[in-house]
């Protein structure tokens, strides 16, 4: 019987997955590295990638464990779980033991397991972090947006969060909360996180807290809200932001005692999936977590560089008629282009995607548009990733700088491809 080579094969993805576009801040990082291949002068400020060199220490212990090569307990390496539940005590101020510790290979992924096991609806502010509710419609799951308001710092309230669950109190939902956020900067003050805690003990709420940015919080006052809702509360973290390593993928979930049985659930999930995370990577991960005078001291240089790069970012934005939240943590502006409306209107430009990509092709500023977070398209909102520099030299020349601060002639020397971006923005927009 003849082969047929060009026979076709049928198209049958699953209906949750048809549809779905790559991951909002992988494709832009993608598009702009090709733009750079073609030798275009492109400032990726869309993907949120630390700026700042993984800690020589924990990339010592790196080397010192590289040759592991064994299969680690789907949980995680006790020692690793020994380490973070140090760290939730020393930083976080909670009680933590090794039993309430998961190891993932990278919090996103934990995130996604637990969406799979637990059956429930997931409720998440707008805007918020790009990969949340694509995960949720991958597994199936229904999606409830709260609504945010720019006056408020796009925050999840406890009156917006109470008048979706009052209508069926019984209902199983996970929330999560992200702070500081991805993609605001915006954090919560510590009244605001006891009103949420009520609500959410109020409807036995699984509460997801993300606090993957919660070290790089601008004057490193993060409060975590298992403090005040520690019966249901599972904090999400890692080492991508903190401890520049996103592609170690390297993820933590700390789970209360009346929560065991969600994590088993997750464990077996990840026993078919991923088996274990990275051996040489938890190994590492113990330097991390135990923290060291030399690790502190990178925190605080960080924080300061990211504080003195917001400062100087945020008087550009307010010369520009530009509104936005004020950040209070991670290296994200949630920014609002409604003032340049009309002007942008008269040149076809009528949503955030038209927005961004004009941008991009005029300017090479790669930004990302706040459809991509949650936000109605024809809002004219984007978030701006301030990473473009190069940390390790900036930390070095900040250490040199602490005791006279770091001023606007330290970030145009060291951080100057942030501020050149927003030059060209800032053109761009006057050009209209």
């Amino acid at each position: 019987m003849a082969k047929n080579e060009n026979a076709k094969i049928d198209i049958n993805l699953n209906l949750n997955v048809r549809g779905l576009r790559p991951s909002a801040t992988l494709a832009i990082n993608e598009k702009s590295n090709s733009f750079l291949k073609e030798c275009k002068n492109v400032y990726k400020l869309g993907l949120g990638q630390s700026p700042f060199p993984v800690p020589e220490q924990v990339v010592e212990s790196l080397r010192k464990y590289a040759h592991k090569k064994d299969y680690l307990p789907v949980k995680g390496l006790r020692e690793l779980r020994e380490s973070v539940a140090d760290f939730n005590r020393r930083v976080n101020k909670i009680n933590s033991h090794p039993e309430d510790i998961m190891i993932g290979p990278g919090s996103k992924e934990l995130i996604f397991i637990l969406q799979l096991v637990y059956y429930g609806d997931l409720i998440i502010p707008t805007p918020s972090w790009v990969s949340y509710s694509p995960q949720a419609r991958i597994i199936g799951r229904n999606v409830q947006w709260v609504p945010t308001v720019q006056e408020n710092g796009w925050r999840l309230t406890p009156e917006k969060l109470d008048l979706i669950c009052r209508t069926d109190p019984d209902r199983p939902r996970v929330v999560i909360l992200n702070y500081p956020s991805n993609p605001t900067g915006s954090t919560y003050t510590i009244e605001r996180l006891i009103q949420l805690a009520d609500v959410a003990r109020k409807y036995r709420i699984v509460l997801i807290s993300d606090e993957i940015y919660g070290m790089i919080h601008h004057q490193g006052k993060h409060v975590s809200i298992a403090r005040y809702y520690p019966e249901g509360t599972i904090i999400s973290s890692g080492l991508s932001k903190w401890c520049g390593a996103g592609g170690w993928r390297l993820g933590t979930f700390t789970f209360p005692k009346n929560l065991y049985w969600l994590m088993d659930a997750m464990a077996i999930v990840a026993s078919e999936t991923y088996t274990a995370t990275s051996a040489p990577i938890q190994y590492a991960a113990i330097t991390a977590f135990n923290g060291s005078p030399e690790i502190d001291r990178y925190l605080h240089l960080s924080r300061k560089i990211l504080r003195s790069i917001a400062k100087i970012l945020c008087i550009k934005l307010d010369d520009l008629n530009v509104s936005y939240p004020k950040p209070e943590g991670g290296f994200y502006l949630f920014v609002n282009f409604e003032f340049y409306r009309k002007k942008l209107n008269q040149k076809d430009i009528f949503t955030s995607v038209e927005f961004c990509e004009k941008l991009f092709d005029d300017t090479g500023v790669a930004i990302l548009p706040g459809s991509d977070f949650g936000r109605q398209p024809e809002e004219l909102t984007a978030r701006i990733a301030y990473v473009d520099f190069n940390g390790t030299k900036a930390l070095a020349a900040a250490d040199a700088y602490e005791e006279n601060g770091l001023d606007e002639a330290f970030v145009k020397k060291y951080c100057g491809r942030v501020i050149h971006a927003f030059d060209k923005l800032g053109k761009w927009l006057a050009d209209l």
